[in-house]
């Protein structure tokens, strides 16, 4: 058994690196490659009163993408204060080596592990001639940063999508279920399928709007997404709400996912319904030609 360990919020590019090195070493050895992960994230079990800067995946996220890029088994391990004490040196003998039985550990360049936050360079210069062979992987992205989840998160709350998409390797998506709104969008031409989230702690873009790609009932569709709390409509919660091009069918209820590809402008409050209207008949045009 091979294994990696870590959060892997977002399953991102430079997760891949690791995750590809995982998946080959195991391959090689004609073993399976196993991702050891948490729930929930530390910072919730460890710093409850501090502000949490949201996740870019759910869990059922992420043990999808990590199946996808190959992976033969993910295990989630409940993060705990107790969990929270054991030493790089405890973890990986307890849980790597015991429970697992894993000969080899891939990390990162920067993952540090245990109570003591024993570096990657530490952690194998530790293990040296030992069980599990410890092995370093990771890159960085083309202007020298390394990519990390906490970037990406940034890129995302400024509305900087495609810089987030670059760095995640995919679109970023959120999931969830079809309620019931206020129907103003139907009144002016636009009916809007607005989201309740499934992972309510999952990263919301900066408010505006955008060219997004929605997917329901088995089905892909191009459309515009307004993330905001709607100024011109004197509204205060924010709100998640998609348009769908060429799309007349009642989904309350359904599940959908809306994946953002670029973001078309920021969110203003206008004079009232007319210029409000005026607008997204101009949104829609940026959305399908782009200009």
């Amino acid at each position: 058994m091979v294994v990696a360990t870590g959060f892997f919020d977002g399953v991102h590019t430079g997760h891949r690196e690791l995750i590809n090195e995982l998946v080959s070493m195991a391959s090689e050895r004609h073993t399976d490659s196993l991702v050891i992960t948490f729930w929930p994230h530390p910072r919730i079990v460890l710093h409850p009163d501090e502000h949490f800067p949201g996740l870019l995946t759910s869990l059922e996220e992420r043990r999808a993408k990590l199946l996808e890029y190959g992976v033969d088994r993910v295990e989630v391990i409940e993060f705990t204060k107790e969990f929270s004490s054991l030493t790089a040196s405890g973890f990986i003998d307890e849980y790597v080596r015991r429970k697992f039985g894993a000969d080899a550990l891939v990390m990162g360049y920067d993952n540090r592990l245990g109570c003591d936050l024993k570096g990657s360079e530490e952690i194998r210069s530790a293990f040296a001639g030992c069980s599990p062979e410890i092995l370093i992987a990771g890159r960085k992205d083309s202007d020298g940063m390394a990519i990390s989840s906490t970037r990406i998160r940034r890129a995302l709350s400024e509305g900087n999508i495609e810089q987030a998409s670059a760095m995640l390797g995919y679109d970023y998506t959120i999931g969830g279920v079809v309620v019931h709104g206020q129907k103003l969008g139907r009144k002016l031409g636009f009916p809007t399928a607005n989201l309740e989230m499934d992972e309510p702690l999952k990263v919301i873009p900066a408010h505006g709007a955008y060219y997004v790609k929605v997917r329901v009932c088995g089905e892909e569709y191009g459309g515009m997404c307004n993330v905001g709390v709607r100024p011109t409509v004197g509204g205060s919660c924010p709100v998640i709400e998609a348009h769908l091009f060429g799309f007349d069918r009642e989904i309350y209820g359904e599940k959908i996912e809306i994946s953002f590809v670029r973001r078309i402008r920021g969110e203003k409050k206008f004079s009232g319904l007319e210029e409000l209207k005026r607008q997204l008949e101009m949104d829609k045009k940026l959305c399908i030609f782009g200009k």
